[in-house]
């Protein structure tokens, strides 16, 4: 048995869990998350905790069980609190400006680069537009589109420019020395 599948996850107020046949459904004051629960996975839904376990403890369903405990969990601190994500611009001229559902990022290249917005996220800029904010309920889908604008101008390992996570470390090489001789 998973350690983590074995805690039960706490419902907060306000958020309604559904199952129907093998989709699972939470709504909170965020938005509504579904996920689909394979076969082996049973939930014991109550009024205050949802209680992941598994049907047969074979060695390969066992693999399941902490995946869905934490699937389920941050389906319900996405649809109560949301996830959000702070990308920090470096470097010379770097800027990102929001608009409409798009994301318009000057980093260096000739030309400005525009990523589509994905729906249920929001973007703001803040600090000269040097910030970039990404917010949302699905825990997946932040964390993927703060990834795909990281790797439009990563940070590099020189100077540090490029676009990191807000608390991101960048270790730094030293140039190339002169030749001796």
């Amino acid at each position: 048995m998973s350690r983590k599948g074995k805690l039960p996850i706490p419902l907060p107020k306000g958020v309604e869990v559904k199952k129907d046949g093998i989709e699972l459904s939470v709504k909170g004051p965020k938005g509504v998350l579904n996920l689909k629960v394979m076969p082996v996975i049973e939930l014991e839904i109550g009024t205050d905790q949802i209680v992941v376990s598994i049907k047969n403890d074979k060695p390969s369903n066992r693999k399941w069980h902490g995946l869905y405990r934490s699937l389920i969990h941050n389906m319900v601190v996405g649809t109560t609190e949301g996830f959000e994500k702070r990308l920090t611009l470096i470097g010379v001229g770097y800027r990102a400006n929001v608009q409409g559902n798009k994301v318009d990022l000057q980093v260096g290249f000739s030309h400005p680069t525009q990523l589509d917005i994905p729906e249920g996220i929001d973007v703001k800029t803040e600090k000269k537009n040097t910030l970039i904010i990404i917010s949302g309920s699905d825990k997946q889908m932040v964390g993927q589109f703060a990834a795909d604008i990281r790797s439009i101008r990563p940070p590099e390992p020189y100077k540090g420019k490029g676009i990191r996570y807000e608390n991101e470390y960048v270790r730094k090489k030293a140039g190339k020395s002169a030749a001796k001789g």
